[in-house]
C-alpha cells in the first residue's frame, strides 16, 4: 500500500516495563523564550493528550541539549526525549555552528539507540521561528513529539516496517 499521507498519531501508554507510563523529558533552551515557549505549549499538548508522564530541564542554549539528554539518558529514566529551542540565522557564522553541531549531536546520540525527537527550529528570522513554533501553525514542538513517539513505538516493537509495493503489511 502506498502512504500519501502522514501516518495516524499513536497511542503509547507504557513506558520501559509494563508497570511504569510512558516517560519523556522535554529538553528546552529558551534563548528565544516566546519561541520556546511555542514549541513547549505544542509538545505538552501532544502529550498531556496521551497521558504521558513529562519532565522539562532547561539549558543555556541548543548546544547544550545534546550533553543534557546524553546525561539524562544515564539515569535510566525516561524512554524518549525532545529537543527544542530556536536558532536564527545572524551577521557571523555562529548559525551555522551552532545549527549543525546541535543536530550532529542529537543525531550521534539517535545513533546510540535514543529516542529523540528534534524540534530546534533553524530560522532565518523571528517571523519564520513564530510560524512554525506556534502550535496552531506549524506545531513543530508537538511534530517533535510525534517523532519520538514513532522511534519509541518502533523500538518498543509496537510498530513494523511495511512493503511500501503491496497491500499486506510487513
Amino acid at each position: 500500500m502506498k502512504r500519501d499521507k502522514k501516518p495516524e498519531s499513536l497511542t503509547l501508554t507504557l513506558g520501559r516495563d509494563a508497570n511504569s507510563p510512558l516517560s519523556i523529558l522535554l529538553v528546552v533552551a529558551p534563548y528565544y523564550e516566546d519561541i520556546t515557549n511555542l514549541l513547549l505549549e505544542g509538545a505538552r499538548s501532544k502529550l498531556h493528550s496521551q497521558s504521558i508522564r513529562t519532565e522539562v530541564l532547561e539549558v543555556p542554549g541548543a548546544l547544550e541539549i545534546p550533553p543534557a539528554i546524553k546525561l539524562a539518558s544515564e539515569q535510566n529514566i525516561y524512554d524518549g526525549y525532545v529537543a527544542l529551542g530556536c536558532v536564527i540565522r545572524g551577521e557571523t557564522i555562529h548559525f551555522e555552528i551552532v545549527a549543525g553541531e546541535s543536530a550532529r549531536g542529537i543525531m550521534d546520540l539517535g545513533l546510540e539507540g535514543l529516542c529523540i525527537g528534534n524540534g530546534i527550529l533553524t530560522v532565518e528570522n523571528l517571523d519564520q521561528a513564530i510560524v512554525r513554533a506556534n502550535p496552531k501553525e506549524g506545531n513543530k514542538g508537538g511534530e517533535a513529539v510525534e517523532a519520538a513517539l514513532r522511534l519509541i513505538a518502533f523500538k518498543q516493537q509496537k510498530i513494523k516496517p511495511y512493503d511500501p509495493f503491496s497491500d499486506a503489511k510487513v
